[in-house]
């Protein structure tokens, strides 16, 4: 009965969570009033489907109904889309759990995993059945189809590829008094958020095309922090670009909405892409690091319980019975 309850504030806490990330990223709307560039609760629905189970999908359809109830134009096509949105994170979620993804992201497969599987991949569905059954309603027109499709798929993917990363690192987080990190990493984490914005306003506050920039930054926090670095500024600089493509600022100006959306989807992507197979790549290596020289200790340890053992040669051979010799 307890289990059940716990059970019930989880689902009840993850259509509340849905909802509310729903209405922020409605604040970028571009499609309809309803597709956004960054749909935050992709990556919030699988992030509690990896945490807590499949047992989450009522939670996560309870949201996407009361997110899309009052945009939608009738009940039928509400139900479709909160089916395709609650369908495409459980298979990214099912496809994850096939190839023993892991959650804290310390592989480089488990990176690529999350990005071909958990947002390219789940994302198709609820981008198809959304755009679908929009055109098929008469909401939008047969030509809008490919238009919206891109856009939701591209929103959804980003929500995985942004947030997702963010929440799984903040499950496994510790409170500062008790993680006993030094006070000049704590300096040198402000520093790097601190360069973060301020380069990423600089960048899409140009005229010129100068968002390559925030790629030092980007190495900077995989190399010194890796997921802990990688996933938070992936997403400041993602929250940044979405915003000034939305008020269509520096490189962003004088555009129409295909190309500003091509650049902004291509630009969050490699940000992301960037990051987390970044962190994925040196968290490996450390861990591999780790582990040779746990196996080099163990090795030691062996080497010189041997050694300080007598060897059979230290002591004098047991003298041989002559066959003349007789027993008195």
């Amino acid at each position: 009965m307890w289990r059940q309850r716990v059970t019930l504030v989880q689902i009840l806490a993850t259509a509340g969570i849905y909802y509310g990330s729903a209405q922020l990223g409605l604040l970028q709307e571009i499609v309809r009033g309803q597709v956004t560039p960054l749909w935050p609760p992709t990556g919030i629905a699988l992030t509690a489907l990896l945490l807590f189970g499949v047992r989450m999908w009522p939670g996560i359809a309870l949201g996407a109904f009361l997110v899309n109830v009052s945009l939608g134009p009738s009940l039928l096509v509400v139900l479709a889309i909160v089916a395709g949105n609650t369908v495409g994170p459980v298979l990214s979620y099912r496809l994850l759990g096939r190839v023993g993804f892991h959650k804290e992201l310390d592989r480089l497969r488990d990176a690529l995993a999350l990005v071909v599987l958990g947002a390219l991949t789940g994302m198709l569905v609820s981008s198809t059945a959304g755009s679908g059954v929009l055109v098929l309603s008469g909401a939008l027109p047969a030509s809008g189809f490919w238009p919206t499709w891109a856009v939701w798929w591209t929103g959804d993917a980003m929500g995985v590829l942004v947030i997702t990363p963010v929440l799984l690192l903040l499950s496994t987080a510790r409170w500062p008094l008790t993680s006993r990190v030094p006070l000049l990493r704590w300096a040198e984490a402000v520093l790097l958020v601190g360069c973060t914005f301020t380069v990423t306003v600089l960048a899409v506050s140009s005229s010129m095309n100068l968002l390559f920039l925030v790629s030092p930054c980007l190495m900077w926090a995989a190399f010194r922090f890796e997921r802990a670095g990688a996933a938070p500024c992936a997403l400041l600089v993602s929250t940044v670009a979405i915003v000034a493509a939305a008020q269509g600022s520096g490189p962003f100006a004088l555009h129409d909405l295909f190309t500003n959306m091509v650049t902004l989807q291509a630009f969050n992507g490699i940000t992301a892409l960037t990051a987390l197979l970044l962190a994925a790549v040196i968290t490996e290596r450390r861990n591999t690091q780790r582990q040779i020289l746990q196996v080099v200790v163990q090795l030691s340890e062996a080497v010189t319980q041997l050694d300080s053992q007598p060897s059979a040669d230290q002591w004098p051979p047991p003298r041989r019975r002559k066959s003349g010799d007789d027993d008195g």
